[in-house]
């Protein structure tokens, strides 16, 4: 029988911890002077690819708490004859905490994305019987993973599971809540 993703999961996380106690004994937290950073983001809270800024605002031994913000835009193609290849602009926020004493973190936190999308309803009092409505679509996106970053600044680098919980809130939407438990980001920048 194949170990399961949520035991595989949750055995990298015991791992994770149990490393980050042992090293601590030995060694003071080191203090992040590089309290910016700039990265690309896939999948996770970006709703595909987006460009984010990040900046730590709290830091206390081990436990730093940071914010970032960002935005992308995703192309929805043409369904001729019912309706043109448009842009969707996507905007994701996220608070994280993360525990570690250099380098590398044990990273929580939570995030939410909003984005502009549009439907289009079947309606005869339409021109060609098609109504468009514009609709804000909105994602809340917890996240647990690991986060590289250094104190003075450099590569940045995090990987996280990140289930959604998609809210939909248009007209003739079957559910309001969808929950996605598939949920995998990745963040590459630098950290400054």
């Amino acid at each position: 029988m194949a170990p399961s993703y949520k035991s595989l999961l949750f055995s990298l996380i015991a791992l994770f911890l149990f490393s980050q106690n042992k090293a601590a004994a030995q060694t003071e937290s080191e203090i992040f002077t590089a309290k910016n950073s700039i990265h690309v983001e896939l999948a996770g809270n970006s709703y595909g690819y987006a460009l984010n800024y990040g900046r730590i605002f709290y830091q206390k031994d081990r436990l730093k708490i940071s914010a970032s913000a960002g935005f992308s835009l995703r192309y929805r193609r043409a369904s001729e004859p019912i309706r043109p290849a448009y842009l969707v602009p996507v905007f994701p926020a996220e608070i994280t905490a993360f525990w570690g004493k250099s380098k590398g973190h044990l990273e929580f936190g939570i995030g939410f994305l909003t984005y502009r999308e549009r439907r289009y309803i079947f309606d005869k009092d339409f021109p060609r019987n098609i109504r468009e409505q514009p609709y804000w679509g909105k994602t809340i996106v917890p996240r647990i993973g690991y986060r590289y970053q250094k104190s003075a600044g450099g590569f940045f680098f995090r990987a996280g599971y990140t289930p959604t919980f998609g809210f939909e809130r248009y007209e003739g939407a079957e559910k309001k809540v969808i929950f996605n438990p598939y949920g995998i980001g990745l963040s590459l920048g630098w950290s400054f």
